[in-house]
């Protein structure tokens, strides 16, 4: 099977009902993004941080994956999928995605302030006095601005080996994640779905940007790559 490598942002989840931090004036559900999601908020209000991501958390059993999320699914009995997401919901996994990178952790997941890897499946709130197995507090398994992205090695090789590139729902500006398409072999061919699409610069791939939401634009890259399945061998 032909690899097909997704890359994800905000933008896949925003019509499950998942606001986007760009779409809010720069306030990530009310609040500022440094407030809640930094190691300074963190130091500052753990308590501030902990109710927002527990809002979030509880969030999650009232969203639904979109038909844009199924797509991507679907096409795993086509194609080898690998979905690399900055996402930190878990609706590609819902959907029935099977190869799923979170570049910037797991909503549904918590960890320890002290042994980063400690992490728990998590479904109800997180709270002060939820302690590791050494008494160190817990925190959200979210990646903060600031923080290093221990997925980001993981997600270059991937990349590096696609056969074909899709990046859906994403600004592009926020990095290391915006600089991953840099590593597709230039004659990969590169898929950009989004209603409001950034400006790719220097990319030598051939370019497909589809400025429509991430159901509309998969259900017209689905019919293509269909046809390209069945006239490539397996």
């Amino acid at each position: 099977m032909k690899k097909l490598v997704i890359l994800t942002g905000a933008g896949i989840s925003a019509e499950s009902g998942i606001n986007t931090f760009r779409d809010a004036g720069g306030l990530w559900e009310g609040h500022d993004i440094m407030e809640v999601a930094s190691p300074l908020g963190w130091t500052n209000n753990a308590t501030l941080v902990l109710d927002f991501y527990n809002k979030r958390r509880a969030q999650l059993p009232t969203v639904k994956p979109n038909r844009g999320h199924e797509i991507l699914a679907e096409l795993e009995a086509y194609f080898d999928v690998h979905i690399i997401t900055q996402n930190v919901d878990n609706l590609h996994e819902r959907a029935g995605s099977t190869k799923v990178t979170h570049l910037h952790g797991e909503l549904s997941k918590v960890r320890s302030t002290i042994n980063q890897d400690y992490i728990l499946d998590w479904e109800n709130d997180l709270n002060l006095g939820d302690f590791d197995l050494d008494g160190n507090q817990m925190r959200p398994h979210i990646i903060w601005f600031g923080e290093e992205v221990p997925m980001i090695e993981t997600a270059v090789e991937i990349v590096e080996t696609a056969d074909i590139l899709i990046i859906i729902g994403t600004s592009l500006q926020v990095y290391p994640a915006a600089g991953l398409m840099n590593y597709v072999d230039k004659n990969v061919l590169v898929y950009y779905i989004d209603p409001k699409p950034a400006t790719i610069y220097d990319l030598p791939n051939e370019l497909k940007i589809l400025p429509l939401t991430a159901a509309a634009g998969m259900k017209i890259v689905k019919e293509e790559l269909l046809k390209l399945a069945y006239e490539t061998p397996k």
